[in-house]
């Protein structure tokens, strides 16, 4: 499993750590039932604090990817409901827009881009 934190990122670890798991599962780098390092584990090999891989787990499993085994730990278990999923994806993606047309970046070029990076992970996972 390769996690890359940018340690220099305003974006929180633990955010850095969930958005790699789920790439991971997207491009199928993680499969239904493998599971994750422990905490500890995961902690040590990227040095960073056992409680933001802890929060990090949680956040996953809130959002329905992995689920909490007591004696295996963090398993990648998706059970997200599609329409919860189209949902969320949905509030997500309107304020990405937003911020594209903010940018004066046009139609063509948003469709182009969602596009590409759909392919990019169906060619991961095939």
């Amino acid at each position: 499993m390769i996690i890359e934190i940018d340690f220099n990122s305003d974006e929180a670890i633990y955010v850095q750590l969930c958005n790699q798991i789920i790439l991971g599962i997207a491009t199928s780098q993680f499969h239904e039932g493998e599971q994750l390092p422990s905490v500890r584990q995961l902690a040590e090999t990227i040095g960073i604090n056992m409680h933001t891989v802890n929060k990090a787990y949680s956040i996953l499993q809130q959002d329905g990817f992995v689920k909490i085994d007591r004696r295996r730990g963090a398993i990648i278990a998706i059970d997200i409901n599609k329409l919860k999923a189209l949902a969320e994806a949905k509030q997500e993606l309107a304020v990405v827009l937003a911020r594209a047309i903010c940018k004066g970046i046009g139609r063509d070029e948003i469709h182009s881009l969602v596009d590409q990076l759909y392919d990019n992970f169906i060619e991961k996972i095939q």
